[in-house]
């Protein structure tokens, strides 16, 4: 299973699924992140957390632990 955790900066990937439960699988998908929709990674702090990523043509910080909630292809 690849997640958006795994995908290098500058790189893009889609949507696969969504996993979590109940209202963190609900800000997730609150947020415009939602099956098939294309992302692109645009940097990564130092430490690794937050990552920025571009979604629906807006940009968007996102913490690791929610990065690996989000099953990309």
């Amino acid at each position: 299973m690849k997640t958006l955790r795994d995908i290098p900066i500058g790189g893009s990937a889609k949507v696969k699924k969504l996993h979590g439960e109940g209202a963190i699988k609900r800000r997730i998908m609150d947020m415009g992140i939602t099956k098939g929709v294309e992302i692109q990674v645009r940097k990564v702090a130092p430490l690794g957390d937050p990552l920025e990523i571009t979604v629906r043509g807006y940009e968007l910080s996102l913490r690791k632990a929610d990065a690996e909630m989000i099953e990309v292809e």
